[in-house]
Protein backbone atom coordinates (compact mmCIF):
# COMPACT_ATOMS: atom_id res chain seq x y z
CA UNK A 1 0.00 0.00 0.00
CA UNK A 2 0.98 3.72 -0.92
CA UNK A 3 -0.74 5.40 1.67
CA UNK A 4 -1.66 8.26 -1.02
CA UNK A 5 -4.53 10.22 -0.55
CA UNK A 6 -4.42 11.84 -4.74
CA UNK A 7 -2.84 9.35 -6.68
CA UNK A 8 -1.89 11.95 -10.01
CA UNK A 9 -1.14 10.27 -13.26
CA UNK A 10 -0.17 11.23 -16.96
CA UNK A 11 -2.38 10.65 -19.18
CA UNK A 12 -1.30 11.29 -23.02
CA UNK A 13 -2.80 8.37 -24.46
CA UNK A 14 0.77 6.34 -25.26
CA UNK A 15 0.99 2.61 -24.43
CA UNK A 16 3.32 3.81 -21.49
CA UNK A 17 0.43 6.20 -20.08
CA UNK A 18 -2.44 3.55 -20.70
CA UNK A 19 -0.24 1.11 -18.35
CA UNK A 20 0.66 3.78 -15.56
CA UNK A 21 -3.59 4.59 -16.08
CA UNK A 22 -4.32 0.99 -15.03
CA UNK A 23 -1.37 0.82 -12.80
CA UNK A 24 -2.42 3.95 -11.09
CA UNK A 25 -6.17 3.17 -10.63
CA UNK A 26 -5.46 -0.13 -8.99
CA UNK A 27 -3.40 1.67 -6.21
CA UNK A 28 -6.39 4.09 -6.17
CA UNK A 29 -8.74 1.21 -5.24
CA UNK A 30 -6.05 -0.42 -2.83
CA UNK A 31 -5.52 2.86 -0.64
CA UNK A 32 -9.30 4.54 -1.19
CA UNK A 33 -7.65 7.17 -2.91
CA UNK A 34 -8.53 9.89 -5.58
CA UNK A 35 -7.49 9.44 -8.82
CA UNK A 36 -6.56 12.39 -11.03
CA UNK A 37 -5.53 11.50 -14.68
CA UNK A 38 -3.78 14.88 -15.95
CA UNK A 39 -2.75 15.69 -19.62
CA UNK A 40 -1.14 18.37 -20.14
CA UNK A 41 -1.39 20.17 -23.70
CA UNK A 42 0.90 22.63 -25.57
CA UNK A 43 -0.76 25.10 -28.32
CA UNK A 44 0.72 24.16 -32.40
CA UNK A 45 3.82 25.57 -32.33
CA UNK A 46 4.68 25.83 -28.81
CA UNK A 47 3.63 28.96 -26.49
CA UNK A 48 5.85 31.15 -28.33
CA UNK A 49 3.36 30.87 -31.39
CA UNK A 50 0.82 31.97 -29.33
CA UNK A 51 2.04 34.81 -27.42
CA UNK A 52 2.63 36.22 -31.02
CA UNK A 53 -0.87 36.05 -32.19
CA UNK A 54 -2.89 34.99 -29.25
CA UNK A 55 -6.26 33.98 -30.12
CA UNK A 56 -9.14 33.07 -27.36
CA UNK A 57 -11.02 31.34 -29.86
CA UNK A 58 -7.87 28.91 -30.85
CA UNK A 59 -7.39 28.56 -27.10
CA UNK A 60 -10.57 27.28 -26.57
CA UNK A 61 -10.73 25.03 -29.27
CA UNK A 62 -7.21 23.57 -28.47
CA UNK A 63 -8.24 23.11 -24.90
CA UNK A 64 -11.28 20.97 -26.15
CA UNK A 65 -9.19 19.31 -28.75
CA UNK A 66 -7.22 18.07 -25.12
CA UNK A 67 -10.29 16.74 -23.26
CA UNK A 68 -10.55 14.58 -25.97
CA UNK A 69 -7.49 13.39 -26.27
CA UNK A 70 -7.66 12.39 -22.42
CA UNK A 71 -11.58 10.69 -22.64
CA UNK A 72 -10.28 8.97 -25.56
CA UNK A 73 -6.93 7.89 -23.42
CA UNK A 74 -9.18 6.63 -20.58
CA UNK A 75 -11.80 5.14 -22.87
CA UNK A 76 -8.49 2.58 -24.52
CA UNK A 77 -6.92 2.17 -20.71
CA UNK A 78 -10.71 0.83 -19.11
CA UNK A 79 -13.79 1.92 -21.44
CA UNK A 80 -14.52 4.76 -19.83
CA UNK A 81 -13.84 6.29 -15.84
CA UNK A 82 -14.38 3.27 -13.52
CA UNK A 83 -17.13 3.95 -11.77
CA UNK A 84 -15.58 2.10 -8.29
CA UNK A 85 -13.44 4.83 -8.18
CA UNK A 86 -13.24 8.79 -6.85
CA UNK A 87 -11.07 10.49 -10.13
CA UNK A 88 -11.35 14.11 -11.02
CA UNK A 89 -9.11 14.02 -14.52
CA UNK A 90 -7.85 17.15 -15.78
CA UNK A 91 -6.42 18.75 -18.95
CA UNK A 92 -3.43 21.74 -17.95
CA UNK A 93 -1.70 24.28 -20.20
CA UNK A 94 2.34 23.77 -20.31
CA UNK A 95 5.07 20.57 -21.04
CA UNK A 96 3.96 17.41 -19.51
CA UNK A 97 6.55 17.06 -16.88
CA UNK A 98 6.18 20.49 -15.30
CA UNK A 99 2.64 20.40 -15.17
CA UNK A 100 2.73 16.82 -13.81
CA UNK A 101 4.93 18.06 -11.11
CA UNK A 102 3.21 20.76 -10.17
CA UNK A 103 0.05 18.56 -9.78
CA UNK A 104 1.32 16.31 -7.15
CA UNK A 105 2.67 18.98 -4.99
CA UNK A 106 0.23 17.96 -1.98
CA UNK A 107 1.27 15.90 0.90
CA UNK A 108 0.83 11.96 0.54
CA UNK A 109 0.59 12.46 -3.20
CA UNK A 110 2.00 9.87 -5.68
CA UNK A 111 3.08 10.54 -9.40
CA UNK A 112 2.52 7.80 -11.56
CA UNK A 113 3.69 8.24 -15.15
CA UNK A 114 4.49 5.64 -18.28
CA UNK A 115 8.13 4.96 -18.01
CA UNK A 116 8.38 5.13 -22.11
CA UNK A 117 9.78 2.76 -25.10
CA UNK A 118 13.32 0.54 -23.88
CA UNK A 119 16.63 0.45 -25.75
CA UNK A 120 19.31 2.70 -27.17
CA UNK A 121 17.01 4.66 -29.14
CA UNK A 122 15.32 5.73 -25.49
CA UNK A 123 17.84 7.78 -24.45
CA UNK A 124 17.75 9.74 -27.73
CA UNK A 125 14.25 10.41 -28.45
CA UNK A 126 12.27 9.15 -25.31
CA UNK A 127 11.16 9.17 -21.76
CA UNK A 128 11.60 13.15 -21.11
CA UNK A 129 8.82 13.36 -19.14
CA UNK A 130 8.98 10.18 -16.84
CA UNK A 131 13.20 11.62 -16.37
CA UNK A 132 11.94 15.06 -15.58
CA UNK A 133 9.54 14.24 -13.16
CA UNK A 134 11.66 11.50 -10.59
CA UNK A 135 14.51 13.97 -10.97
CA UNK A 136 11.82 17.25 -9.86
CA UNK A 137 8.70 15.76 -8.16
CA UNK A 138 8.46 16.57 -4.33
CA UNK A 139 6.69 13.37 -4.06
CA UNK A 140 6.76 9.70 -4.65
CA UNK A 141 7.28 9.12 -8.47
CA UNK A 142 6.25 5.24 -9.66
CA UNK A 143 7.66 4.94 -13.52
CA UNK A 144 5.35 2.55 -15.22
CA UNK A 145 7.22 0.47 -18.46
CA UNK A 146 4.67 -0.21 -20.98
CA UNK A 147 3.04 -3.81 -21.73
CA UNK A 148 5.08 -6.18 -23.40
CA UNK A 149 2.25 -6.84 -26.73
CA UNK A 150 2.80 -2.33 -26.51
CA UNK A 151 6.38 -2.64 -26.95
CA UNK A 152 6.47 -5.55 -29.13
CA UNK A 153 4.66 -3.43 -31.62
CA UNK A 154 6.75 0.07 -30.96
CA UNK A 155 9.77 -2.34 -31.82
CA UNK A 156 8.26 -3.72 -34.85
CA UNK A 157 7.47 -0.76 -36.44
CA UNK A 158 10.89 0.83 -35.32
CA UNK A 159 12.40 -1.85 -37.37
CA UNK A 160 10.17 -1.52 -40.42
CA UNK A 161 11.48 2.30 -40.75
CA UNK A 162 15.21 0.64 -41.63
CA UNK A 163 13.85 -2.34 -43.73
CA UNK A 164 14.73 -2.11 -47.02
CA UNK A 165 13.44 -3.59 -50.32
CA UNK A 166 15.53 -4.57 -53.18
CA UNK A 167 15.33 -2.41 -56.64
CA UNK A 168 14.08 -4.55 -59.11
CA UNK A 169 14.89 -3.35 -62.63
CA UNK A 170 11.68 -2.94 -62.97
CA UNK A 171 11.64 -0.56 -60.43
CA UNK A 172 14.54 1.17 -61.06
CA UNK A 173 13.08 1.86 -65.48
CA UNK A 174 12.10 5.32 -66.02
CA UNK A 175 8.84 6.66 -67.73
CA UNK A 176 10.63 7.28 -71.07
CA UNK A 177 10.65 11.13 -71.75
CA UNK A 178 8.27 12.68 -73.60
Amino acid sequence: MSGARRIIVGASGSPGSLQALRFAADLARDDDATLIPVLAWLPPGGDQADRRQPSLYLRRIWKEAAWQRLWDALDRAWGGLPEDLTAAPTVQRGEAGHVLVAAACRTRDLLVVGAGRRGALRHLFGCRVSHYCLAHAHCPVVAVPPADLAQEAVRRLGSRMFFRRALSPGRMAMPPAG
